[in-house]
């Protein structure tokens, strides 16, 4: 048996889940989400808990069980508490700005870069720039209920500008560690 597969989905307080035709949808207070189920997986909701199976104990169904309990997670997790993913935005002149759907950037090229902020996913941006390395860097924060397109965002995102080896310009995750390169030295 998988050993996340087995775990139970515990619901947050203000969450719901129900099964309909090869779905499950996800209901909180972050918003509604719906999972399809692969063919060789059941699912059951019992006592505010979603709980997992596999119809047999082939090959495929074994590998989609603890994939689909883990997908169904996050979409439990996304609908109560919801997900957050921080980007910073470093070089001089280097800024965003949030205008509805969209995110305006000026990246150090001739024109403002936008980007169009997918369906469920918000964009906010830290108001004070702080310095880091001798480069301003600008917060920016991303948060959904579905983590799937929250990544794909934040990956469109960081790939309009990503973080370069010398100066460490660019957009890059907060958590993400550029290695640095020491660029030519001048001496004759």
């Amino acid at each position: 048996m998988s050993r996340i597969g087995k775990l139970p989905i515990k619901l947050g307080d203000k969450s719901k889940a129900t099964i309909a035709g090869g779905k499950v949808n996800f209901e909180g207070p972050k918003g509604k989400l719906s999972v399809n189920l692969p063919a060789k997986v059941k699912v059951e909701v019992k006592d505010g808990n979603v709980i997992v199976t596999r119809e047999d104990d082939s090959r495929e169904a074994r590998s989609l069980h603890g994939l689909a309990r883990t997908i169904l997670a996050n979409a439990a997790k996304g609908v109560s508490t919801g997900f957050e993913r921080r980007l910073d935005i470093r070089g001089v002149g280097f800024r965003a700005e949030v205008k509805g759907k969209a995110i305006q950037f000026a990246l150090g090229y001739s024109h403002p870069v936008v980007f169009n902020l997918p369906e469920g996913v918000t964009a906010e941006v830290d108001k004070a720039a702080r310095t880091e390395e001798s480069l301003p860097t600008v917060g920016l924060t991303l948060r959904s209920a579905d983590k799937e397109a929250l990544g794909a965002a934040a990956v469109k995102i960081r790939a309009l500008r990503p973080p370069e080896p010398y100066k460490g310009k660019g957009i890059k995750y907060a958590e993400e560690k550029v290695r640095r390169k020491e660029g030519k030295t001048g001496t004759t």
